[in-house]
């Protein structure tokens, strides 16, 4: 059995003991999930984590990986949604379940620092409106983006989408996919399919730019607790 690392043991004995879990280097994803819901340290439902390190040049903005896919059992999670909407698609965007909704008044209200939404979505006649507020919602990543989705004629869809599980996939500065597929309290099935779907849409989302390997690493974990290696 894998003994406890210096930097387990400094996180506790009880990260060390789950750690010691971790007994391969790697794992098929079925039996990774299996062992995914075994090694969290946390008291709470801890959020299932993956991070995929893509083999691209990330000065060459043909390697850039951004994608969306659909959870089929969601993230778990209930997102705030803003609509930026003309005032006729006000009341749709709020029925479709958007906690805030509206066009002036609501970059109004961000440019007084109320940010108070973890998505924002926006019918294309709104974008050109919400320059003055770009700078403050990209550094927090929630500027709407058609690559994303979430620039788009169907306000209602989309949040629709949204709210069942649709995340957006897009490496960091570093060139890693970082995203959440659930809840441990999900079980191995649930997570598998999620994790599944994930996987095979960043396969799909592969750049023509990037020819040598394109995912070089796929690693799943619970919020607080080990990392586990997936085989792919």
């Amino acid at each position: 059995m894998t003994q406890p690392t210096a930097l387990s043991r400094k996180r506790g004995k009880n990260y060390a003991e789950k750690a010691q879990l971790v007994e391969k280097k790697s794992y098929p994803v079925s039996e990774a999930v299996e062992l995914l819901t075994k090694v969290s340290t946390a008291k709470f439902d801890a959020t299932a984590e993956v991070h995929i390190r893509i083999g691209a040049d990330m000065t060459q903005a043909d390697q850039l990986v951004r994608t969306t896919v659909s959870l089929p059992h969601g993230t778990g999670k209930k997102v705030r949604i803003a609509a930026f909407v003309p005032d006729e698609k006000i009341e749709e965007a709020k029925k479709a379940g958007a906690v805030l909704a509206g066009n002036a008044d609501l970059v109004k209200e961000i440019e007084g620092g109320k940010i108070e939404f973890d998505i924002a979505v926006a019918d294309p006649t709104l974008m050109k409106s919400l320059g003055k507020i770009a700078k403050t919602l990209g550094q927090k990543g929630l500027m709407p983006n058609p690559k994303a989705g979430t620039v788009t004629t169907n306000v209602t869809k989309t949040i629709g989408e949204l709210q069942k599980g649709r995340i957006e996939c897009k490496m960091d500065k570093q060139g890693i996919i970082h995203t959440v597929f659930g809840k441990i309290s999900f079980g191995p099935k649930k997570l598998e399919e999620n994790l599944t779907a994930i996987l095979q849409a960043i396969k799909e989302a592969q750049p023509p730019g990037i020819k040598g390997v394109y995912i070089l690493s796929v690693t799943i974990a619970p919020s607080m607790g080990p990392g586990i290696k997936v085989a792919f």
